[in-house]
């Protein structure tokens, strides 16, 4: 009887898998749940915005599921007639063919187009397909994570080249979102935005605006490569508007497409890549027309506490109510929720000691973040990686350990393979293509995307090739 006594007092035996999943439930393990909308006004019509809730890594496998949201905005310009009272005397010399100048009005992925809209329309359609192409297949979901932040690079500049072989004049910026878990990666070229908002009220700004007036390290960049910075000019000699950079005349730094305007207008990405912490947290991803209008608080403040859809629109409406419909207006919201608590994050109002967390005020943009390996926890967000590097041979260096994954003489762009030895020339002095396995460490490039990358930095132009 002692025995039948011990016995009823034993706990039921559990599935080894039930014992699991209460491990993974109870560390915050499970994937979240992701909830989203979507708001805008157009004045032009140049802003898009694409909204994938159900990408798969490995097709027909439901584990390797990932979001992507983005914003794409193209950039615009005014009329030669209105242009020509304002050019600087240097662009006349420069360019007396000169074609209508462009200010930028941004687009989102957030797509934000200019000088139409066939740019940010191409990026929609193709850009995240570039990005897929440029990641090692078969490999495990740390290392697809690890592999991303190389991948996008790669897949911006790849649309920018393939957009640029159209012939078309047209320009986008690009802020790209992909959401894996409670790890959220964002890549991002232009003005267009993306915010995070965690349940303990704390901002994060997760992109960098690549405005010529606020970016004094892209103003640098820009004079190095052969570019020149400075505002328009009227007959008097008076300065107005934004700063530009001619020839050309946009007021941004970074963009894809825009073969008609300087090389050192560059589609490589700033990217950034955070963990949530296990209470999830909410994006506000937004063009221009958005920022323009509100600061970071205020957009994050306008919507606290209400559903994705609903914020979205909140966040437009305040929006124009701030500015009116001067520019195209685009948001997307995506919330990601814990799966135990499938409703959307009660925000909890801005207090006053929060404020917003932007290394970028910190850190210098072009040696940003680069964790080798490490994290680093802000306050319930670990950020994981973070690089806004123009420099395209540093930015495909990173992740070497993957290498292997690859063809030896695949390109690491346009991820053509080329026969061993095949028009390669290994010189480290500046040659058009570098080996895989060279001293240095670099990437293989195959001979077009070398020449884009030179003319990128100045070194020589790329439009007699097939890239432009």
């Amino acid at each position: 009887m002692a025995t039948a006594a011990r016995e009823r007092r034993l706990p039921l035996a559990l599935p080894l898998a039930t014992l699991i999943g209460r491990e993974l439930r109870a560390g915050g393990s499970e994937r979240p749940a992701l909830r989203y909308g979507h708001a805008g006004f157009a004045k032009r019509g140049e802003d898009y915005f694409l909204v994938k809730p159900d990408c798969l890594r490995v097709p027909g496998d439901a584990a390797s599921a990932f979001s992507v949201f983005a914003v794409r905005t193209a950039l615009t310009r005014p009329s030669l007639s209105a242009a020509a009272l304002y050019l600087p005397l240097s662009c006349f010399l420069l360019r007396p063919d000169l074609t209508p100048l462009r200010c930028l009005d941004l687009a989102r992925q957030v797509f934000d187009g200019h000088n139409g809209v066939s740019a940010a329309v191409y990026s929609k359609e193709h850009l995240l397909e570039h990005v897929m192409s440029a990641l090692p297949p078969d490999i495990g979901r740390d290392d697809w994570l690890q592999a991303l932040p190389r991948a996008l690079v790669a897949g911006f500049v790849k649309a920018d080249i393939d957009f640029q072989r159209k012939g078309e004049v047209s320009g986008t910026t690009a802020t790209l979102v992909v959401i894996d878990g409670f790890t959220v990666t964002v890549a991002s070229v232009g003005d267009s935005r993306c915010i995070l908002d965690t349940q303990g009220g704390e901002l994060q700004l997760l992109t960098v605006d690549h405005r010529l007036e606020e970016n004094a390290e892209e103003r640098e960049r820009v004079t190095a490569s052969g570019g020149e910075v400075g505002r328009l000019n009227l007959f008097g000699g008076q300065e107005v508007g934004p700063l530009r950079c001619w020839p050309g005349g946009l007021c941004l730094s970074r963009s894809i497409g825009d073969m008609d305007v300087g090389e050192f207008i560059v589609p490589i990405p700033h990217v950034k890549q955070v963990k949530l912490s296990n209470t999830g947290g909410r994006l506000i991803i937004a063009s221009d027309g958005i920022w323009d209008a509100l600061s970071n608080e205020a957009a994050a403040q306008a919507c606290r506490g209400l559903p994705a859809e609903l914020a979205a629109k909140l966040v437009v409406k305040q929006a124009l109510k701030t500015s009116g419909l001067k520019d195209d207006t685009t948001c997307v919201v995506v919330d990601v929720i814990p799966s135990d608590h499938l409703t959307s994050p009660q925000l909890s109002p801005k207090k006053n000691q929060n404020k917003l967390k932007s290394l970028f005020r910190r850190k210098s943009h072009s040696s940003v973040g680069k964790l080798g390996g490490k994290s680093a926890s802000i306050g319930s967000v670990e950020e994981l990686f973070e690089e806004g590097s123009a420099m395209l041979e540093e930015r495909l260096g990173r992740n070497l350990s993957l290498k292997a994954a690859s063809p030896p003489f695949r390109c690491a762009i346009c991820q053509v393979d080329q026969e061993p030895f095949e028009d390669l020339m290994t010189d480290n002095g500046g040659g058009y293509c570098s080996s895989p396995y060279a001293p240095w460490g670099a990437p293989y490039l195959c001979l077009d995307c070398r020449k884009k990358k030179d003319a990128m930095e100045g070194k020589r132009s790329s439009r007699s090739t097939a890239c432009r």
